[in-house]
């Protein structure tokens, strides 16, 4: 039997076995609950999960030939059907895939699902990945944030958050930053790691930049150390740290 190392250098895709009890949900009715997930990469950022078939608990409709991969082969597109709720093109299998270890799972389109569900605590956005660490710290560096040369924010008891593969974000406490600058935007975003963040915009001058600045009101188990404090992006303002202005990092955001 071929190990996941010898699976990655062989086909370039990298499957691993999750000790994790993972449940994927639809219109409220349960689609798949399995003991024996698998986590592929088919990003190099995070995992999919890939459910065995046996697991499913949902009806899977075929639906014709979906896409093909260089490494994964030939894919069935399914609509998936659980008591009068479907989605169509929301489960695909490579039942003929040159990956043995794929042939007998399933994936089931994260975003087509109601709700998923590690053990007994909903995930949002993608599984997480074990590779994947968040440290959060307490710190005495002097931080201070600028938009268009305005002063929004100065603190000397910021928590640093070190997240893999994401550069060092600064939370600051409410009080050491101008509420007063900042507007409810009305954005919410969800990450597997921290959980559900809710975002403000910031007036400096005459205009108002959106989305510049979040904060975890109820953070998960892992980044309860940010509970309640205000980070901006670090890619959009001017943050200086003992007083020298750091280089603004290029990510997707």
């Amino acid at each position: 039997m071929s190990t996941p190392q010898d699976t990655t250098r062989r086909t370039r895709v990298r499957i691993e076995p999750s000790a994790k009890r993972v449940r994927a949900y639809l219109g409220g009715h349960l689609v798949a609950d399995t003991v024996r997930p698998s986590l592929v990469w088919e990003s190099p950022y995070y995992p999919t999960y890939y459910v065995p078939v046996d697991d499913v608990r949902a009806e899977l409709v075929k639906e014709g030939a979906g896409r093909r991969s260089p490494s994964k082969g030939g894919s069935t597109l399914y609509t998936v059907r659980v008591d009068g709720v479907e989605a169509s093109g929301a489960a695909l299998r490579y039942e003929e895939s040159p990956v043995e270890e794929l042939r007998g799972l399933v994936r089931l389109e994260w975003d087509a699902m109601d709700a998923w569900f590690e053990e007994d605590e909903e995930v949002f956005v993608h599984p997480r990945s074990p590779y994947t660490r968040v440290d959060v710290l307490p710190s005495s560096r002097h931080v201070r944030v600028e938009v268009d040369g305005v002063v929004v924010a100065e603190s000397n008891a910021p928590r640093l958050l070190f997240e893999t593969g994401l550069p060092t974000r600064y939370y600051l406490p409410k009080a050491h930053v101008r509420m007063d600058l900042l507007e409810p935007s009305g954005t919410v975003t969800h990450c597997p790691y921290k959980g559900t963040a809710r975002y403000w915009s910031v007036r400096a001058g005459d205009r108002l930049h959106e989305d510049l600045a979040w904060s975890y009101p109820t953070p998960l188990p892992e980044s309860r150390g940010v509970d309640g404090l205000v980070a901006f992006y670090d890619e959009k303002v001017d943050v200086y740290v003992d007083g020298v202005l750091q280089e603004r990092p290029r990510t997707a955001f």
